[in-house]
């Protein structure tokens, strides 16, 4: 069953991985960048990883490199070495796991979850980290909704959490920068996984908006999001071609 995306979604900008600002202390998917984004009023885009011991982290990167003060893949800790493992340019903070995020948000903001390839070419050897997301959100009230550039991860999702409304994460999809073969890029270049995987919108490259398969969802109803927009002047083009934005590094306006 096809759920429609709540409307919360299309009214508040989506603050990306968070309100994160690292001269502020809040790096992304941080627990201070979702509560700033709370007390600003924005909706929150968020990232999932799988632990060692089947949890939902909430980190963007398959390595720990980049934003914590450790190396290697983060799905060789268990959810408390995680926690144990101090963001980058925080206040020493740990990762944190999504139960942790969903008692912060408490159903105050919309909150879009996307769900991290754990194929490593977006294939079908999915499904603990969606057992560990749906398991995490089985009692969650408020307005949420989950993605993934992985279609065989967002049909886990139509089974395992029928009642999540769900989403697939788009691009133009360069061979290049995926390391994809071609034929696969040019596959999923055309969406072709949507109505198969009973999803209700798409969140798709701001760069790539235009497109005319893109357009012609939403000529035909489908919410388009973005991701991810880096300033007013990118808004403003891409709003003539999405309903709603994923930012960062400025402050999105607010709807009056």
């Amino acid at each position: 069953m096809t759920l429609p995306l709540p409307a919360a979604f299309l009214l508040l900008p989506l603050a990306h991985r968070g309100l994160h600002d690292v001269s502020d202390g809040r790096p992304e998917n941080s627990r201070a960048a979702v509560r700033a984004a709370i007390a600003a009023g924005y909706g929150i885009e968020i990232d999932l990883q799988l632990s060692a011991d089947g949890r939902a982290m909430v980190f963007h990167d398959n390595n720990l490199d980049r934003l914590a003060k450790a190396s290697g893949p983060i799905r060789n800790l268990s959810r408390d070495q995680a926690r144990d493992i101090a963001l980058k340019h925080g206040d020493g903070e740990g990762i944190p796991d999504l139960s942790e995020v969903l008692e912060i948000v408490d159903g105050q903001v919309p909150l879009l979850i996307e769900i991290k390839d754990q194929d490593g070419q977006l294939g079908p050897d999915v499904g603990r980290l969606e057992q560990a997301t749906s398991e995490a959100l089985r009692d969650y009230d408020g307005p949420v909704a989950v993605m993934s550039f992985n279609p065989h991860s967002v049909a886990q999702m139509a089974r395992l959490a029928p009642d999540v409304p769900r989403g697939i994460v788009t691009s133009a999809y360069d061979p290049q920068e995926w390391g994809l073969a071609e034929d696969i890029c040019d596959a999923l270049r055309q969406i072709p996984d949507f109505t198969r995987v009973e999803a209700s919108f798409i969140s798709h490259e701001v760069e790539d908006l235009p497109r005319a398969v893109v357009q012609k969802m939403r000529e035909q109803g489908v919410p388009i999001l973005c991701w991810t927009v880096k300033s007013e002047v990118e808004e403003t083009v891409a709003r003539a071609f999405a309903d709603n934005v994923t930012f960062e590094g400025y402050l999105s306006a607010l709807p009056a």
